[in-house]
């Protein structure tokens, strides 16, 4: 009888020994799998910290950008102003040359006549000259002598007084013309001065359009390499952009985390479908929401059909109507960790650039009239393992 619980004893021991390694061993193993997990989370965490501050430098380069196409665009219409300015300068230039030259026409003609005129005084005056040198002698004793009368001889001496009086007059007149003369020629000299100095002025003018022409094809071509550099970079922007977030994708695939994720989003989407909805009609939506949603599926679905671009933007709208979540699209869509466009900066980009097309536009126009061709889903992926999906269109699953 004490054998056979001696030996009864014996195997207890046996067996607690057994189940106490056996619960080390297992305890041992999962604290190694958390040391793990919490390792793989940490060194996610530091890469997901990496990819923002990218973004960020990206975000800040592109606003570097659209302002370095600010300055240019002002430039140009500061060179479209200087134009405008020179061609009004050369066209009253122009007039002014055209109208002096009319003027030093009339010059040119009134020296003409002034010169003729002093021509005639001077032969007429010559001529008397040489008849009063050659005959006044005679003349003079001539009067004298035939006078018949003391009268007749002071009629004859007024004669020769008015002749006196007209060759003074002949005279004068032969100075004033020369004077005239002399006065014409100075203006037309000053004329002429002036017009070679509105040519000169011109010139500088012209040389002055061909620079500001030379300046903006210069600049034109300078807009057009920035604006292909610009799109250049932010197609790059957008590109790494999308590389961060399959990166981030990919390291929401450990095991630990994605588990812990799914099973929160299954939790909330219970959730929602347990809780009270709003009618469509009792949404007011503010303005800009309708930009917002449809860049949001040009983000998330801009290479899905249709049906696909409404079954994304229904998840949202969902959302809006469910108690559980934020009653505002900007809400909804900005709510942290929620969508990848917006935590990666995608999402800024499209919204910057105004990506969205006419069919993401569409679709955001359908949901918010209340349209909804996955049911009250509140979430969607890429088909996981893990989820039994409700809905299944082009590469994600509704749930």
């Amino acid at each position: 009888m004490r054998g056979t619980r001696r030996t009864a004893v014996w195997m207890v021991l046996v067996l607690l020994l057994g189940l106490t390694t056996v619960t080390v061993q297992a305890t041992e193993e999962t604290r190694q799998k958390i040391d793990k997990a919490e390792q793989e989370k940490k060194d996610a965490e530091e890469k997901l910290d990496e990819t923002e501050e990218n973004l960020k430098n990206l975000n800040e380069q592109k606003d570097s950008l659209q302002g370095a196409l600010t300055t240019l665009n002002t430039e140009l219409t500061q060179v479209s102003n200087n134009l405008s300015d020179l061609e009004d300068k050369i066209a009253d230039k122009e007039a002014q040359i055209e109208t002096l030259n009319g003027k030093i026409e009339e010059v040119n003609k009134d020296l003409e006549e002034a010169i003729i005129l002093k021509d005639t005084q001077y032969e007429t005056m010559k001529q008397q000259i040489r008849f009063m040198y050659e005959k006044s002698d005679f003349l003079y004793m001539e009067l004298f002598f035939s006078a018949t009368s003391f009268s007749d001889f002071l009629n004859k001496n007024n004669y020769i007084e008015q002749l006196s009086a007209y060759q003074q007059k002949v005279l004068q007149d032969y100075k004033d013309a020369q004077a005239a003369i002399e006065a014409k020629q100075e203006e037309l000299e000053l004329d002429l001065a002036q017009l070679e100095k509105d040519k000169e002025e011109l010139g500088e003018y012209k040389v002055q359009v061909v620079a500001e022409q030379s300046r903006v094809s210069g600049l034109v071509s300078q807009t057009t390499n920035s604006l292909h550099a610009t799109s250049g970079q932010i197609s790059e922007a957008e590109a790494q952009a999308l590389a961060y977030e399959q990166k981030i994708k990919e390291e929401e695939e450990n095991l630990t985390a994605l588990k812990a994720k799914l099973a929160e989003e299954i939790r909330m989407a219970e959730l929602a479908a347990q809780s009270s909805w709003r009618d469509i009609s009792e949404v007011s939506f503010a303005e800009g929401d309708r930009y917002l949603l449809a860049n949001l599926i040009y983000c998330e679905a801009g290479g899905e059909s249709y049906a696909g671009q409404v079954a994304v933007g229904s998840v949202v709208i969902n959302r809006v109507l469910s108690s559980v979540y934020p009653d505002t699209v900007t809400g909804v869509i900005y709510q942290s960790g929620q969508f990848s466009p917006v935590a990666s900066g995608r999402l800024a980009l499209a919204l910057a650039d105004g990506r969205a097309t006419a069919s993401c536009y569409q679709a955001a126009d359908e949901v918010m009239r209340g349209t909804t061709n996955v049911g009250n889903c509140v979430y969607f992926r890429t088909p996981v393992a893990g989820i039994s999906p409700r809905y299944t269109i082009g590469g994600h699953i509704f749930y």
